[in-house]
């Protein structure tokens, strides 16, 4: 059985060696050598990067899936770490580098007791969960990841700075959100500032449509059913006393909701051409859907309740809100019933620990032997479970 300190060493050597979403070549050829090595049978080629490991328990039974995501970020990191990233511009600032490094802890002490385990366990390394819309998950599905075996469970960890080490968030129906990219172009026409009668001055339009946009979800949508509109990237002009022709606008819609995200899509097509007929302008626009909401499937949300207390204590397990960002585990939870829980990793002592996606996100190693622990736990546990049913 491999030690944490081991554990450690894969995480930080992947920390050190980031790779943004698909171009994870060196990434997937350390989970093939480290499962090699571990005597653990892999197949590759999902979605390019993609790894698949296959652990056969010695009794019959079901077969559940465990899922870490691999990519990094486009980030500069500022992390004061003897370890930080010797890549310029690429971080591991959402913890990928953790969840792939505890997947392999865990796949070292599951084979280690394959012997006793009643069925089957795999393990799905995917790639590109950072790149909305497409993603890495609904292409490994398309290569055919689940073609041979297709799981009766699915489960995904995330290390979450909002809570402490020792803590594990999960909730029975929504854990993330839906992500959903805007893009707009307004096309007005251009002139000098001191003559805005001759123009259509497309900034002063983008201010105002920037402004509409919020009372879609403060109007139109129904208070309970959360949701967001964050416009992201303003871009137009030329000089100081020149009205631009044109402003360009990128952003994002957030739901859980679907009756909210239809809502929110065809306020936001009205609004467009209410604005092209009121400003006599051109709009161009486009929404791209994304990843679904992260909806936990109940009866798996309380095996990890139920493995996690047994582990850690009913005070470990503190009642969390959902959040509003994206993930594209959503698209296994879409065909798979499973679960997606959080493992706490703050920093010691830091009141206000940086969040995912910060140039100085921290992840407490302390939490690499508790995040093995307890996807261990489930794991063993739901093939219990699912042994019971045949």
């Amino acid at each position: 059985m491999a030690d944490v300190e081991y554990i450690k060493g894969i995480r930080r050597a992947l920390h050190q060696n980031p790779e943004l979403g698909g171009e994870e070549w060196e990434t997937s050829k350390r989970i093939q050598q480290e499962l090699e090595g571990a005597g653990i049978p892999f197949k590759t080629g999902f979605a390019k990067t993609g790894v698949l490991g296959i652990i056969e328990g010695g009794k019959k039974g079901g077969t559940v899936a465990l899922r870490a995501d691999i990519d990094a970020l486009p980030i500069s990191e500022k992390a004061d770490v003897d370890f930080k990233s010797k890549v310029d511009g690429k971080m591991h600032a959402c913890g990928h580098d953790a969840h792939t490094s505890m997947l392999l802890g865990t796949a070292f002490r599951l084979q280690e007791m394959k012997d006793e385990l009643p069925g089957r366990v795999l393990l799905v390394f995917q790639p590109n969960e950072e790149s909305t819309p497409i993603g890495g998950a609904r292409p490994m599905m398309e290569d055919g990841v689940f073609s041979e075996y297709k799981p009766d469970v699915i489960f995904g960890q995330h290390v979450w700075p909002d809570l402490p080490v020792g803590q594990i968030g999960v909730r029975d129906k929504e854990m993330m959100a839906a992500s959903d990219r805007l893009s707009f172009t307004i096309k007005g026409e251009g002139g000098h500032a001191s003559m805005p009668h001759q123009g259509k001055d497309a900034i002063v339009i983008a201010a105002e449509f920037i402004s509409s946009l919020q009372s879609i979800v403060s109007r139109n949508t129904n208070p309970l059913d959360s949701a967001v509109i964050t416009i992201g990237t303003i871009s137009g002009g030329y000089r100081y006393n020149v009205i631009a022709d044109h402003v360009e606008l990128n952003g994002t819609v957030r739901t859980y909701s679907k009756k909210a995200k239809e809502t929110v899509k065809r306020r936001i097509a009205n609004l467009v051409k209410g604005f092209e007929v009121a400003y006599e302008v051109t709009i161009d626009f486009d929404y791209i859907e994304g990843y679904d909401a992260t909806v936990n499937t109940p009866e798996w949300s309380e095996l990890v309740r139920s493995s996690a207390a047994g582990l850690l204590g009913e005070k470990a397990l503190p009642d969390v809100s959902p959040s509003m960002a994206g993930e594209d585990f959503s698209r296994f939870l879409t065909e798979i019933p499973g679960a997606f829980y959080w493992l706490g990793c703050a920093k010691e002592g830091e009141e206000s620990p940086k969040p995912l996606h910060d140039p100085e996100f921290f992840f407490n190693e302390d939490a690499l032997e508790i995040g093995i622990d307890a996807m261990v736990d489930v794991t063993v546990n739901a093939l219990r479970k699912l042994q019971v049913r045949q």
